[in-house]
C-alpha cells in the first residue's frame, strides 16, 4: 500500500482509459509520491470527508506502486493531449490522457526511475552488509585476508 502522508510530488487531474467494453475514458484525480501513482475519482477528492469514504469504498481507490511498474511506454502527442501507457510488472497496460502541458507521462517515468534507483542502491548496500557479516563471521577470516593482499 502507498504511504499517502508521503510527499506529494505532483497533484491534478488526468483520464484513464477504462477496462470495460466501451474503453471510456474518465477522470481521475492522481497523486504522485515518491512510492506511485494514487488514482481517485474527481468527485471524491471535491469531498471533505474523501478519506473516510476511501475506507468504504476501497475500489474506488487505485494505487500503481512503482514496485509493481515495468514502464511508460507509447507516448503520443495528437492535438491538445499527450497518450501513454503505463505497463506493470504482470502485463496489464493502462492507458492514461493529459494536456501536453502537463507532462504526466514525464513525471511518473522520472518518479519511477528514480524508485528503482533507490532500491538498487538499498540491495546494494545490504549485499555488501551481508558480505561483511560473513567475512567476520568466518573462522580465521585474517588469514584469507592476508592471502589475498600477498597475491
Amino acid at each position: 500500500m502507498l504511504d499517502s502522508s508521503g510527499k506529494v510530488l505532483k497533484e491534478g487531474l488526468m483520464e484513464k482509459r477504462s477496462d470495460g467494453l466501451l474503453q471510456l475514458w474518465k477522470k481521475k484525480h492522481c497523486v504522485l509520491t515518491e512510492e506511485g501513482l494514487l488514482l481517485h475519482p474527481p468527485k471524491q477528492h471535491d469531498n471533505p470527508h474523501h478519506q473516510q469514504q476511501q475506507v468504504k469504498e476501497p475500489g474506488k481507490m487505485k494505487e500503481l506502486h512503482f514496485s509493481n511498474m515495468k514502464t511508460v511506454d507509447c507516448v503520443e502527442r495528437k492535438g491538445k493531449y499527450v497518450y501513454f501507457t503505463v505497463v506493470m510488472s504482470e502485463g496489464k497496460e493502462i492507458d492514461f490522457r493529459c494536456p501536453q502541458d502537463e507532462g504526466w507521462n514525464a513525471e511518473i517515468t522520472l518518479q519511477m526511475v528514480q524508485y528503482k534507483n533507490r532500491q538498487a542502491i538499498l540491495a546494494v548496500r545490504s549485499t555488501r552488509q551481508k558480505q561483511q557479516l560473513l567475512v567476520v563471521q568466518l573462522p580465521g577470516h585474517k588469514s584469507i585476508r592476508n592471502s589475498q593482499n600477498v597475491v
